[in-house]
């Protein structure tokens, strides 16, 4: 596994200096906050773990909390949703109930989507978990513009996913709001949640 090839620290590091690199290149802010047009989100259609096929237009009137990772990733996966599921839990019922999280995975090959469905769950009730196939995951990285690449291992099922460890808020609309880094804690993320849904 990577982890035993390069130590904690340093997939930390990498996850940070990736998120921020590309939510630099990606997103410019003003100093009132304000955002450019960077074309990030669009069209997709995924599948839930229920069967069913689920596109960006199901989420219409709410806002999307995007996060893409998967299930055997050792730490900055789980890092990342236990801290979106606390910042839901912080926020008040009525705000929480404004707001879809979505995990998408970037390993299609091992995470059918029955197996995201499960994973998701253990993080919290609200949380939406899409798989696809490779060209379907493919186009939705595309658009959101996230990086994701298989770093392989002496055994061909045990490879990792290097990738971009970023959370998107999209709007009601569809379109980019902010972003999370890695780096964020729950407090921030809740409190930033709140000047867009309150």
């Amino acid at each position: 596994m990577l982890t035993r090839r390069f130590p904690l620290a340093a997939l930390v590091a990498f996850a940070v200096v990736v998120g921020i690199a590309v939510g630099l290149r990606l997103i410019a802010w003003n100093e009132e906050g304000a955002r450019n047009e960077v074309g990030i989100g669009g069209p997709f259609a995924l599948h839930d773990g229920d069967g069913r096929v689920v596109t960006d237009q199901d989420f219409r009137g709410r806002y999307m909390l995007v996060y893409f990772g998967y299930t055997y990733c050792p730490d900055i996966c789980p890092a990342t949703l236990s801290i979106l599921s606390s910042a839901l839990d912080k926020l008040p019922p009525d705000e929480r109930a404004q707001v879809a999280p979505i995990f998408i995975t970037v390993d299609p090959d091992r995470d059918t989507p029955a197996v995201v469905k499960t994973y998701v769950a253990a993080f919290h009730p609200s949380i939406i978990g899409l798989s696809g196939s490779e060209s379907e995951i493919a186009a939705v990285e595309k658009i959101y513009r996230v990086y994701a690449a298989r770093v392989p291992n002496d055994d061909p099922k045990a490879y990792s996913v290097d990738h971009s460890s970023i959370v998107y808020l999209m709007g009601p609309d569809g379109k980019l709001l902010t972003h999370f880094t890695f780096d964020v804690k729950a407090d921030e993320m809740a409190a930033r949640l709140h000047k867009y849904l309150s």
